[in-house]
């Protein structure tokens, strides 16, 4: 008689040794993440201490953006090429000598440079994160939408808590704080990472650089970044600044495109992913996150100071709800995602999201900011579910060296996405309060604007449906040998 496959356990509990790697990593790029917003709210604080226009200072963001731009790409042919652990810590120590030179600048110029070591660092650390957690699951698909929830986040965390840190640091201490106070977080993901992480030199192929690819994906991506940051800085849509950038970048991507899809396994990035429906879904939903919580992360600051008539700190602070609301629908959007499927919870945080939006629109003169704040809460709780579902519906199935492709891929659909969506709103701001003189058509500026952040999560919950829903979970080869261990003892 043939005995049948063990059940595999229904616990899901996330493994300890997984866990651990996951809060190193997290650790580490926590200061990667903050920093890629904390410099936004000091801008101007920036502009009087070097004495320059604000159009040239704002390269302090633009240089960043761009260099995490072109990093992206480079990660999982690095990866492959020097191993995962030696490449975070690479990854931490540019971060980190970044950040010091950063403190130490004498003048704009030499601020922007030291930002492009930071975005290089950065750039390869976001998407390295989510691949070194993934792989460490080993091919466990129990479990994932729990790791997710805590994998992420940071990643949720770090677009809301930069402005609230960068206006307390801007109230009390210098500018160079900004950047000293990465300093102490990564010092200890470093020496975390090299006593903790595990060795995975036996997986270096040393593959050869696709140059041809690096050449129309790096520029392509910064270019069509570019075009889309002039937009938010003020530039209209059919400026040559805005129009030259875009279309170049675009028609770099659309050649990479093909030769992607040519070279298949030998490509930078292997586009033929999408071809599986997991992927390709996830990542265009993960396109339009980046566009809801990046575009209206620009409007939340600037309504509290523009219309309210807040300072800095205290618009920064009332930022904090959202925060609070993203952090605490964490754990439960990794329940729900194994009982609920990705599917319907994404609907559900993008529904949130979109509840949480809809107030800004309707506020007037007499709203309170007691409300205001709750609302926050709400939109913060539907921020916090969205990322969860998505990148554990990216890595289903995936095999080991397949991981690093696909989160290039999805980094990439939500760094493109949140300029794109950031772009948007600036247009339809910047066009409506374009001769507005008095306190009503302001307000009526910004409450256009946030219909429109609306309209996006709006959109992005209708895009949710190309998910998978509910299914019943296929054990992975890792799984399997897992639950005869825990049959066995």
């Amino acid at each position: 008689m043939t005995d049948s496959p063990a059940p595999v356990p229904s616990d899901t509990r996330i493994p300890r040794a997984v866990l651990r790697t996951v809060w190193v990593l997290i650790i580490g790029g926590f200061a990667a993440i903050l920093d890629s917003t904390i410099v936004a709210i000091a801008i101007d604080t920036l502009a009087r201490q070097f004495d320059v226009p604000v159009s040239t200072i704002q390269w302090v963001s633009t240089a960043y953006l761009l260099a995490l731009a072109v990093a992206i790409p480079l990660t999982g042919w690095a990866q492959a090429r020097v191993g995962g652990k030696r490449l975070w810590i690479a990854a931490l120590a540019l971060f980190l000598l970044g950040s010091v030179l950063c403190s130490l600048a004498w003048d704009a110029p030499s601020l922007i440079v030291f930002r492009v070591l930071q975005g290089l660092g950065g750039g390869i650390m976001f998407p390295l994160m989510q691949s070194l957690a993934v792989q460490a699951a080993g091919g466990r698909t129990r479990g994932m939408g729990r790791m997710m929830a805590v994998v992420t986040v940071p990643i949720a965390l770090g677009p809301i808590l930069g402005p609230v840190v960068g206006g307390l640091i801007l109230n009390d201490l210098s500018w160079q704080w900004l950047f000293l106070v990465n300093v102490p977080i990564v010092i200890v993901g470093i020496a975390l990472a090299a006593w903790l992480l595990p060795d995975d030199s036996s997986r270096i192929t040393r593959p050869k650089l696709d140059i041809v690819g690096l050449m129309l994906l790096a520029p392509g991506l910064a270019l069509i970044l570019l075009g889309l940051s002039d937009i938010e800085t003020g530039d209209g849509v059919g400026s040559a600044e805005v129009l030259v950038p875009l279309l170049v970048g675009i028609a770099l991507a659309v050649a990479f495109v093909f030769w992607s899809l040519a070279r298949r396994e030998r490509a930078l990035v292997q586009l033929r992913m999408l071809g599986r429906r997991t992927v390709a879904s996830a990542s265009t939903v993960m396109w339009l996150s980046g566009a809801a919580l990046y575009g209206a992360m620009l409007l939340l600051p600037l309504y509290w100071q523009t219309l309210r008539g807040e300072t800095v700190l205290t618009a920064a602070l009332l930022l904090i709800p959202q925060g609070v609301g993203s952090l605490a629908a964490r754990p439960i959007a990794g329940v729900l995602l194994e009982r609920i499927g990705a599917r319907a919870l994404t609907m559900i945080g993008f529904a949130l999201m979109a509840l949480g939006t809809i107030p800004f629109a309707l506020a007037d003169a007499g709203t309170s900011n007691v409300w205001l704040s709750a609302v926050l809460v709400v939109r913060g709780l539907g921020l916090g579910t969205v990322l969860i579902p998505l990148m554990t519906v990216s890595m289903t199935g995936l095999a080991h060296d397949e991981i690093p492709q696909v989160t290039m891929i999805t980094r990439i659909a939500q760094q493109v996405g949140g300029a794109f969506g950031t772009a948007i709103l600036a247009v339809v701001l910047t066009t409506l309060l374009d001769g507005v003189t008095d306190t009503t058509g302001a307000a009526d500026a910004f409450h256009a604007a946030f219909w429109v952040a609306t309209g996006v999560a709006v959109l992005a919950l209708l895009a949710s449906l190309l998910l998978p829903g509910r299914e019943r979970p296929v054990p992975s080869i890792a799984d399997a040998e897992v639950a005869e261990g825990e049959l066995a003892a």
